[in-house]
């Protein structure tokens, strides 16, 4: 898939939206992606996947075990990145602020893990659920996302591969264009900021 060909699935599936938007991050931006829209269709959700996937190269797609994923926003495209790798898929969730495996998952003590979210902005949730699985026993080898929002600056102390790199400009609270102040703000993510 091309970027345009990625971009048309994301405007195609109203996944693409404009206004005023709070991000996970605590930035504000003009732009968001709603990638549950782009995820919600299960064959575009595959293909999405396994254009991921051929991103990872080769010698680390050797090494994983297991996929997991930070809740909510990574959960599907984890589950099929773990299909497309042939491996099974966990989830992190943070019923109390810090990402924990529950459900009965588990990690085998030294596990190699592909981390897979959606969108990484700054990169905090991504190094919030490293930690987590890095203190639940495994150890993430590289991660993957399909949008990479941060402009090559998330650091997230492992190899990163992005399905897209898409750059709108986000912007601290305190210092927001008049013309997004203007708008009214929605907080459209799962993360309470």
């Amino acid at each position: 898939m091309t970027d345009e060909d990625i971009l048309r699935e994301f405007r195609t599936s109203e996944a693409l939206l404009e206004g005023h938007f709070k991000l996970s991050s605590g930035r504000h931006s003009g732009h968001y992606l709603q990638c549950a829209r782009v995820l919600m269709n299960a064959d575009r959700a595959a293909n999405l996947a396994r254009a991921l996937v051929q991103k990872i190269p080769r010698e680390i797609r050797a090494a994983i075990d297991i996929v997991a994923s930070p809740a909510l926003g990574g959960v599907i495209i984890g589950h099929e990145v773990g299909r497309a790798l042939g491996k099974d898929a966990v989830f992190l969730e943070r019923p109390e602020g810090e990402f924990h495996l529950r459900r009965g998952f588990r990690l085998e003590p030294g596990a190699k893990v592909l981390m897979v979210e959606d969108v990484v902005t700054t990169g905090l949730s991504s190094r919030e659920a490293i930690e987590a699985v890095t203190r639940e026993g495994g150890e993430v080898i590289a991660e993957c996302a399909l949008v990479d929002r941060s402009d090559g600056e998330a650091d997230l102390g492992v190899p990163f591969f992005a399905l897209v790199d898409i750059s709108f400009p986000t912007y601290p609270e305190n210092d927001l264009p008049p013309e997004l102040a203007a708008i009214p703000l929605t907080k459209p993510g799962s993360r309470a900021v």
